[in-house]
């Protein structure tokens, strides 16, 4: 089913969630790839094992302007032990999920790190990025939701409190930076290269036929 959803995608974005081990990554995107019948009434989800490495998902998207994407969501470990092995995948990213757990403040303090990563890879297109608070449902949070506003303008970012326990603003967060993608794409900030795997054209959209005209007869 997921396959035949993808045959009709036009594109296809390549997304990594970053961030500190246990912030919950791996939780967000299960949730997400889940989709919105999960709800939050539902039953929650055993807290998943630890990333080794990289894993990743997909989901087909019907973007607001029309557009069908693949997005190809890739899972990094945030051990360090594991970063040699995540490092070699920025390059080919197009978005990225910079995630923090709101109740972890030192998870918020290496966020910056973990952006200036990202950048120092050599990507040769331009990376959107989006900060995650994830674990908003937590009332022992010691980030405030301010405090994130100010990192995420500072960085030139937009950011997003997230829950996978409740299903709180998971589609909103990929949706974001998905769109940003779309509209970067359109407007000609992100292009597409040969040897870059960030964007990939699946298949051309059809362009709708034009009517024959026919010649006008004169009923004189």
């Amino acid at each position: 089913m997921e396959a035949a959803a993808a045959a009709d995608c036009s594109y296809q974005f390549r997304i990594a969630l970053l961030g500190d081990a246990a912030v919950g990554k791996t939780s967000l995107l299960r949730c997400y790839v889940a989709g919105a019948a999960r709800g939050p009434a539902a039953e929650p989800e055993p807290e998943p094992e630890p990333t080794v490495g990289v894993e990743f998902y997909s989901r087909a998207l019907q973007l607001p302007a029309g557009l069908r994407v693949k997005l190809q969501l890739w899972d990094t470990a945030g051990h360090e032990r594991f970063r040699c092995i995540t490092r070699s995948f920025y390059r080919n990213m197009v978005g990225v999920l910079l995630v923090f757990d709101v109740t972890n403040r030192e998870s918020f303090e290496h966020i910056q790190a973990w952006h200036q990563e990202v950048l120092s890879s050599q990507c040769p297109g331009k990376v959107i990025f989006l900060l995650i608070g994830h674990k908003c449902d937590l009332s022992t949070r010691c980030v405030s939701t301010q405090e994130a506003e100010e990192l995420a303008a500072s960085m030139g970012m937009a950011f997003v409190e997230t829950s996978a326990k409740s299903n709180c603003n998971v589609d909103l967060a990929f949706d974001t930076v998905t769109t940003a993608i779309e509209q970067a794409l359109r407007q000609g900030d992100i292009k597409l290269e040969e040897d870059w795997a960030g964007i990939r054209l699946l298949h051309r959209a059809p362009n709708p036929r034009r009517p024959s005209r026919k010649q006008d007869s004169c009923q004189c």
